[in-house]
């Protein structure tokens, strides 16, 4: 389970396995700026206070308050359904 004020975990993982190529421009948008919004609010929130849970799932998702590429993102691009095509 996320923590209060971030984007949850289900609508991450189906936003990251939807094939870009697929999405419409306004999903497209959505996704971008629900991630910016996590990515900051996972930037300001120490990782001393997030939950087990939510350590976690930025580890997954690349939110870990650094620049990696996230687990989910190169198994995407490894599919072919990423950017980085």
């Amino acid at each position: 389970m996320s923590d209060a004020g971030r984007q949850s975990f289900t609508d991450k993982a189906g936003a990251a396995m939807k094939p870009d190529s697929q999405k419409t421009t306004t999903e497209s948008m959505g996704d971008s700026m629900k991630g910016m919004a996590d990515s900051v609010a996972s930037t300001m929130q120490p990782n001393s206070e997030k939950s087990g849970g939510q350590r976690m799932g930025d580890a997954m998702s690349g939110n870990s308050n650094h620049n990696d590429e996230s687990l989910m993102g190169m198994a995407k691009n490894a599919m072919g359904m990423g950017n980085n095509k």
